[in-house]
């Protein structure tokens, strides 16, 4: 189990509650107020339906994942 006490983890849970949310708004649940894909869309400037703009997002995710390891990388190389 892994610790999110940084802002890089912090950031990332963020990004996957927003994930989650888009998937069970894809398999139909609904909530109060406005809908995390349109939220997503206006946030992030992704275009389409809610698999295209959930897909998108899901490339976005992979791509701040790679750039926060490489980061942490680089700052644990400068801590040695």
């Amino acid at each position: 189990m892994s610790t999110l006490c940084t802002g890089h983890g912090i950031t990332m849970f963020s990004l996957n509650s927003i994930k989650s949310r888009l998937a069970l708004e894809m398999a139909g649940l609904k909530g109060r107020g406005q809908t995390m894909h349109s939220l997503v869309k206006k946030r992030y400037g992704f275009k389409g339906n809610r698999q295209a703009v959930y897909d998108q997002f899901c490339q976005f995710i992979e791509q701040e994942y790679k750039k926060l390891q490489v980061n942490d990388i680089q700052q644990q190389g400068n801590q040695q």
